[in-house]
């Protein structure tokens, strides 16, 4: 049976970031798109980076096309604006299919450990709900990412403990993450 360790994501240069690297850290993987509503989780996920990377956190952020065409721009385009308008410090990685045939092994072992639980409640939920039942009217029933800035958080051991939604509250994913380091 493989663990998280076993996995890889590609970078921008065409090498492989080894999850192994990460072995004894906090790690979130996140699906991530420039022009999306939810593109302003970069802020909160880097507040987090800064805070804790000295403590063992580490981000893997996967830039993602497949979600209403949010993230067009090349490899080198996304990582500029995300320094620029997100000031962000944490690697971007090649950016890659997270559903379907071409999707990049991390995420389909990811979505193979926690599936899809829903949205949650609020207005962002209901939207997304109504988005989606256009899109794939059995979404509730299968573990593909269902938009941009889906994140997995796996603890210092490998195990995935966590799938948040892009509609969670990011203060309520911040504390949850500043748990790890309580």
């Amino acid at each position: 049976m493989s663990n998280f360790y076993d996995y890889s994501a590609p970078r921008a240069d065409g090498s492989a970031q080894q999850m192994s690297d990460y072995r004894g850290k906090v790690v979130i993987v996140v699906n991530t798109a420039t022009g999306c509503g939810f593109t302003p989780h970069y802020e909160p996920l880097e507040a987090l980076y800064e805070k804790y990377h000295d403590q063992g956190l580490e981000i893997v952020d996967v830039p993602c096309n497949q979600f209403a065409g949010q993230a067009p721009e090349s490899d080198e385009e996304i990582h500029e604006f995300c320094q620029l308008k997100y000031h962000t410090q944490f690697p971007q990685m090649k950016k890659s299919d997270v559903n379907g045939p071409d999707a990049i092994d991390l995420f389909k072992y990811l979505k193979s450990q926690k599936g899809f639980e829903g949205f949650g409640k609020g207005p962002k939920a209901l939207a997304m709900s109504a988005l989606l039942k256009k899109m794939d009217k059995d979404y509730k029933n299968n573990p593909e990412i269902k938009w941009n800035f889906t994140k997995f958080v796996i603890d210092r051991e490998g195990n995935v403990v966590g799938r948040f939604e892009p509609t969670y509250d990011m203060k309520k994913f911040q504390e949850y993450i500043a748990g790890f380091f309580a």
